[in-house]
């Protein structure tokens, strides 16, 4: 049975971490004299709310269910993104909810599509609320808590296998809470070494902040409206930018055995991550083709380099940072930009897409089912870094990819009842449900989706949510048997 008290004690407790954030906000709001009344709004709204969450269970056990940990897992996402729009609408940043909620779940899930038209003219707090959202939400609100609170307990494997990603999950330590610390240690080094570098390449001190902050969640909220050359004429930022992002998309396990354990070697060793070098130095090797041979790209070898680089890294990681505008590209660049974004980078990352982990299993299930037809009675057991793979990861596998184009072709389909062309409710419906943020025609990586309708931002923020969560711990909760007793 589902324990519905015991739900909102641990979703009460889940919202401390948000009512940090918010207060750290404010305190920006402070620092630069800003109205510090929409935190404040805010902060007594999710206090109230998670109050009432713990004082309603507040005789219950921290022993949390299946079922339960997927509800926690989908309604703690809505609940933040719900009370993370609050300063947005008492700021008058949007006008209507629909705005304030899209932008709030593009936040928390990484995405990083904005329908701020007018990003320079809002208050630094506001700009901070928004990086925070995705610095937070590109690891894991759960993940966090669990590594820095103790919120949720011994039920704390649960919950984590419901918010993680990847079919396979892969622990440094034997508790759960111990590996959270340690992986969460290596994101806050990767924020600010970011930071620092960007502050000493010449950034203001804001703008290193947010940017380290979003690149390293690979998020791409960014604090100004401009593309990132139009803003720092500065090679070496890219190329630094372009760095976090590559190594925030890598699996953070294998960050941890190479800077804490200096075993460099295990990460080449990983065949997720070898794939994940192979895409995207295939992407950018072709792209900077492309433009450098092509007669109306006016670009040298070094510029059309770093601006693939940048460009396929940012699609990949679904950062969706832009450097420059890509649909200017000939039109056979397209394709490959896409290829990236729907491959994602690695499991255990804070990239989303669909991660290449998946690809690679699917390579070897291939590689061994044409052995197998020159070979009928050969055994060949599936293979991923010396693991054998079980059946049921590969039953998963199937659902997800099923899942993954229902969802993409229903997505158009209501994107497209919104009043959308087929290309550009296709391109967002992949764009949102891989957590990608820029997609293509009118919603590129200089442009607002501030266009869409009502409606259509709603369908995108869900489409953004059970792309952040991996489909299941939402889908599920819709399923008849998730409701059953037994």
């Amino acid at each position: 049975m589902i324990n519905w008290r015991v739900i909102s004690k641990t979703s009460g407790m889940l919202l401390i971490v948000e009512v940090l954030l918010l207060l750290a906000s404010m305190g920006s709001a402070l620092f630069y004299h800003e109205d510090v009344m929409p935190f404040v709004w805010a902060i007594l709204a999710c206090a109230a709310v998670g109050g009432a969450g713990i004082y309603y269970g507040r005789h219950e056990s921290r022993m949390v269910g299946r079922k339960d940990s997927y509800i926690i897992v989908s309604a703690i996402w809505i609940l933040f993104s719900v009370l993370g729009m609050i300063p947005y609408l008492v700021a008058q940043t949007f006008h209507d909810v629909a705005g304030a909620f899209f932008e709030t779940m593009s936040g928390f899930t990484s995405t990083g599509a904005t329908a701020l038209p007018n990003i320079d003219d809002q208050p630094h707090s506001i700009l901070f609320w928004r990086s925070l959202t995705q610095w937070i939400g590109g690891i894991g609100i759960i993940f966090f808590t669990v590594a820095f609170l103790p919120a949720v307990g011994q039920s704390e494997v649960k919950i984590f296998a419901a918010e993680s990603t990847g079919p396979i999950h892969n622990k440094i330590q034997p508790r759960i809470s111990v590996t959270a610390r340690w992986i969460a240690s290596i994101y806050i080094m990767l924020t600010i070494s970011c930071a620092g570098l960007l502050y000493l390449l010449g950034m203001s001190l804001f703008d290193a902040i947010n940017f380290s902050l979003t690149t390293t969640a690979t998020g791409g909220f960014a604090p100004h409206s401009a593309m990132l050359h139009e803003l720092y004429d500065s090679p070496a930022i890219e190329y630094v930018i372009t760095f976090f992002m590559f190594a925030s998309g890598t699996n953070f396990t294998l960050l941890y055995w190479a800077i804490f354990k200096g075993q460099f070697s295990k990460i080449f060793q990983d065949h997720e991550f070898r794939c994940y070098l192979a895409i995207c130095f295939g992407a950018i090797i072709v792209a900077t083709t492309i433009m450098y041979l092509h007669p109306h790209t006016p670009f040298n070898l070094e510029l059309s380099f770093r601006e693939a680089a940048f460009t396929v890294v940012s699609l990949q990681t679904t950062t969706g940072y832009a450097s420059c505008d890509y649909m200017l590209w000939p039109s056979m660049v397209h394709p490959v930009l896409l290829i990236v974004m729907l491959a994602g980078s690695c499991s255990g990352s804070t990239s989303g897409g669909m991660k290449c982990i998946r690809l690679s299993i699917i390579n070897r299930i291939l590689r061994n089912e044409f052995i197998h037809i020159l070979h009928p009675r050969a055994i060949l057991p599936l293979k991923i870094n010396g693991t054998i793979i079980p059946q049921s990861v590969r039953q998963t596998l199937l659902a997800f990819l099923s899942l993954f184009g229902v969802f993409c072709v229903t997505g158009t389909l209501a994107l497209s009842f919104c009043g959308l062309n087929l290309e550009e409710a296709m391109s967002i419906a992949i764009s949102t449900l891989s957590n990608v943020g820029p997609a293509l025609g009118r919603f590129g990586p200089t442009q607002c989706w501030d266009i869409i309708s009502p409606t259509g931002k709603y369908v995108c923020s869900f489409l953004m949510l059970i792309g952040r969560l991996e489909i299941f711990p939402v889908v599920i909760i819709f399923t008849r048997s998730f409701w059953m007793k037994n």
